[in-house]
């Protein structure tokens, strides 16, 4: 019999590392992107929870890596090598990237949600890792897990249900 594995959680603008049987969950999925690298052979995923696009929209000096989709992807990318996966059997999952709030004022910095999604997007194409899977965009939040072992993302969106990708 398989033993139930603990559910790895990752916090907004941060990031993780999980190795089947275990799983790994972030919540509060708004205009954040959850972005999901899996080495299908290894069992072993990594999360970031990205917030915003880019870290020159930082307002510290000290930048959290994870916020940002431009140094949270390569931090990621960077922890499964030092867990021994090869970057070149990394895939992708993504999630999120909501549109919160409508603005009359058409803005393009009120586009969060979308932002998100083009920067992590950009960022994985940057680095040759293939986007197997997304549920982006809309205007709800979202609570998602990835399971290493079946390779599934659940997702949870406020008012629509679960499903997997």
């Amino acid at each position: 019999m398989i033993g139930q594995g603990q559910v790895v959680k990752v916090g907004i603008a941060d990031m993780n590392t999980a190795k089947a049987p275990d799983t790994i969950r972030t919540s509060g999925l708004g205009s954040c992107v959850g972005v999901v690298l899996y080495d299908e052979r290894s069992q072993i995923a990594g999360l970031v929870h990205v917030m915003l696009p880019d870290s020159s929209l930082g307002r510290t000096e000290t930048i959290n890596i994870a916020k940002f989709a431009d140094t949270g992807i390569p931090a990621m990318i960077e922890q499964l090598k030092l867990e021994g996966v090869q970057p070149f059997r990394l895939r992708a999952k993504i999630a999120g990237g909501a549109q919160m709030f409508q603005f009359s004022s058409g803005k393009d910095t009120m586009r969060i949600g979308p932002r998100n999604v083009e920067a992590v997007k950009e960022y994985l194409k940057k680095f040759s890792i293939p986007i197997v899977a997304e549920d982006t965009g809309g205007s709800s939040g979202r609570t998602i897990e990835f399971n290493p072992m079946t390779k599934l993302l659940n997702i949870r969106t406020v008012n629509q249900g679960v499903r997997d990708i």
